[in-house]
């Protein structure tokens, strides 16, 4: 079992890893739309998506995998009627069509507007 890490990703805001490798699996932590670099997060959907997208990307790098690679993801959506254009972002990303749950929540972190988190294979 090996702890993933990168400063590609916004580091945890809690008592929680970025993700973590076992055996032939990754298993990423929710990621929400911060950018590692400026610590900020844009104001709408598809730039939230855009973000969040990257994130899990960077952790899937930093893990020695990539897009294609995953096999499940998990999003959570603020809102129910940003579903299609979180979906026009994400289609872009998650190439391999993986399996998939999104649910709506009442509140994500920060007041965020989606979090994806990832299952993937090296």
């Amino acid at each position: 079992m090996l702890k993933i890490y990168t400063e590609k990703a916004p580091a945890a805001i809690g008592p929680y890893s970025q993700g973590y490798a076992v055996n032939n699996f990754i298993f990423t932590s929710g990621q929400i739309p911060v950018n590692p670099e400026t610590n900020q997060i844009p104001d709408d959907i598809s730039a939230q998506a855009e973000n969040s997208c990257k994130n899990v990307g960077a952790i899937l790098d930093a893990a020695g995998s990539c897009f294609e690679k995953v096999i499940k993801t998990t999003c959570y959506l603020a809102d129910m009627n940003d579903f299609a254009a979180f979906n026009k972002v994400y289609e872009t990303y998650f190439v391999s069509n993986p399996a998939r749950s999104c649910v709506a929540v009442k509140e994500l972190p920060k007041g965020v507007l989606c979090e994806i988190e990832a299952i993937a294979i090296k």
